[in-house]
């Protein structure tokens, strides 16, 4: 069965991004052909190895890049001429990077906190504007009052950090919470122009397994959040959802 549309995803690690990328590439869940991003090749081999595996009949393609600006518009133009995307639509776009530092605050330097800001805030958006983009160029430009048609979901995976944060975690903090507003004002601006903007924040531990971690609900299961990704980019627009709170059963909060 042919893919149904596209899906793109930077982040793409051993565990949340193999999970959200299994979800929705596999043909009895969202039958999407995935573009998956993220700086090294190997370990974007190592994924694509693993998604053969265990979605097997999913179309799964792999392009390095860092969330520079320069390299990130060059990787969605590589999306956009690859012969195993010829004709399909953009869906779905998940910006999943990590980002974490932990520095005292009086050992931090200027260049290294804007440094921070600028691979994850910046990355973010060069994401949203390229995705968003595609989402024009890909269902046109007609405002959802008029065509009642959803063009695509964006989703922002955040943490605990965009909401609150702990002693030693400013550049952290400053990057999380600026994410999170950045799609808060994406999701006010672009719900009318028929784009379906998300923030996640995931407070706990994601393995890609489900073992018994997962069951007693110590940790999360990767699938269980790409099937949660899915149901997102599924919702019409009766109903979206902007934010969402992801967690183990057993998580304190």
């Amino acid at each position: 069965m042919p893919p149904s549309g596209l899906a793109i995803i930077i982040g793409a690690g051993p565990n949340t991004g193999t999970g959200i990328a299994r979800i929705l590439s596999h043909p009895k869940h969202g039958n999407l052909a995935v573009a998956l991003l993220a700086r090294r090749q190997e370990g974007l081999n190592s994924v694509r190895s693993n998604l053969q595996q265990t979605s097997p009949g999913s179309v799964v393609e792999t392009f390095p890049t860092d969330t520079s600006s320069n390299n990130l518009k060059q990787a969605f133009q590589a999306i956009k001429s690859h012969a195993s995307f010829k004709d399909l639509k953009l869906k779905v776009a998940v910006y999943s990077v990590k980002h974490s530092s932990k520095k005292p605050f009086m050992n931090e330097t200027y260049e290294e906190f804007t440094e921070s800001l600028e691979q994850y805030v910046g990355g973010a958006f060069t994401f949203s504007q390229e995705a968003l983009k595609m989402f024009f160029e890909h269902h046109g430009e007609a405002p959802l009052s008029e065509t009642g048609e959803k063009k695509g979901t964006l989703i922002f995976t955040g943490t605990l950090g965009a909401l609150r944060c702990n002693a030693e975690f400013a550049a952290y903090g400053a990057g999380r919470s600026s994410v999170r507003q950045l799609a808060q004002t994406l999701a006010r601006e672009m719900s009318a122009k028929g784009v379906h903007v998300v923030h996640t924040i995931a407070n706990g531990s994601i393995e890609d397994k489900n073992g018994e971690d997962q069951r007693i609900g110590k940790k999360m299961s990767a699938d269980a959040v790409g099937k949660t990704y899915l149901w997102l980019s599924q919702q019409e627009p009766e109903l979206w959802t902007h934010e969402l709170d992801l967690r183990p059963a057993a998580e304190r909060f």
